[in-house]
């Protein structure tokens, strides 16, 4: 899935130009290419498919020049993510009734690749036995995030993929605290697995009314018809999550617990979160930096510029074309809003 904006990663991550289509790590690979690497590692390339916004079609096949036009499924509007995976699942049955699926997000930085792979081959193989299972991964928490969503499983099971009790949206501080004393709680990676039957009749039962408007297109569906069908009735479908629409009250959802270390890069704190630090915890990427009685800052810029900064403490610092960031690390939350305002006044 590449179809997000990323507007937390405001100003380097805008609707034009999304998060995951930047190297924002600084590593010579932007997220879609690192998401793209790590699932050809097991999956045949010609058999992955990019889910995103028809603006960004360009965008996708000029970073991966290994696939083809017809690996691109094009979304003509944002409906989150339970449409799209409905969409392209429909169109995966014609290719394979027999298909097991993975659905990952292009814009998640995965530490593991081998674990991850690990992973997600024990899930493909619960699914060949279970194929009315819907799957997911959960992240072992290391703190009490409150900006994930969480997941609790059957305290009792001993085995390695083990059934879903509930899943709980983003908590409190004390919430979260007591999730982590219970021992049976799982951030919510948003990372699933299944075989092709088995979503495509959770849907069916949860999702009456958005199954029906995509079932009418099954005839047309990986031919030449195919666009001007999802053109007319791609909008009529609920603007609403997976999570929300299916994995929430579904009543044969599994977790497997992640051998891999994780994160959304959801915000510039979780990015900073990634990253090597100096000794005064500040860190630096595509910056040349002379830093002063300053400490835990987050600098980025673009095209290696030297940036001097002294008596600065916990900012985020993003200098890129017009617009330059100077913000607290402890009001990051607050970006998306600021872009927005940003956007009201100056547009």
């Amino acid at each position: 899935m590449a179809g997000g904006i990323g507007s937390r990663f405001w100003p380097m991550s805008t609707s034009d130009f999304p998060k995951q289509f930047h190297d924002i790590l600084g590593t010579g690979r932007t997220l879609i290419q690192h998401t793209f690497d790590r699932l050809s590692r097991f999956i045949p390339k010609e058999q992955i498919l990019v889910l995103t916004n028809e603006r960004y079609l360009d965008l996708v096949l000029k970073q991966l020049p290994e696939i083809t036009a017809n690996q691109v499924v094009l979304e003509p509007e944002m409906r989150n993510t339970a449409p799209c995976i409905l969409y392209a699942s429909l169109k995966i049955q014609k290719m394979n009734p027999e298909a097991k699926i993975i659905v990952a997000s292009s814009d998640h930085w995965i530490e593991n690749n081998a674990a991850f792979e690990e992973n997600v081959l024990e899930a493909f193989s619960f699914c060949e036995s279970h194929k009315e299972a819907l799957v997911t991964i959960g992240i072992q928490p290391t703190f009490p995030n409150t900006g994930y969503g969480y997941i609790e499983f059957e305290k009792q099971s001993d085995r390695l993929v083990s059934e879903v009790v509930q899943f709980r949206e983003k908590p409190d501080f004390q919430t979260a605290q007591s999730f982590l004393a219970q021992s049976n709680f799982l951030w919510n990676a948003g990372i699933f697995m299944w075989h092709v039957k088995g979503v495509i009749d959770a849907f069916k039962s949860q999702q009456v009314g958005m199954f029906d408007i995509f079932a009418q297109g099954i005839e047309v569906y990986n031919t030449a018809k195919e666009h001007a069908f999802i053109a007319a009735n791609y909008p009529k479908a609920e603007d609403i999550s997976i999570d929300f629409a299916i994995m929430e009250k579904y009543p044969k959802v599994f977790v497997i617990k992640a051998l891999f270390d994780w994160s959304d890069l959801g915000t510039w704190g979780s990015l900073y979160d990634k990253m090597k630090r100096d000794d005064q915890d500040n860190a630096v990427v595509n910056a040349r930096v002379l830093m002063e009685d300053s400490g835990g800052n987050l600098v980025r810029t673009d095209h290696n510029k030297v940036v001097v900064i002294n008596g600065l403490n916990d900012y985020i610092v993003v200098d890129r074309k017009d617009v330059l960031l100077i913000y607290p690390k402890s009001k990051e939350q607050d970006i998306k809003q600021v872009m927005k305002a940003c956007k009201n006044k100056f547009n």
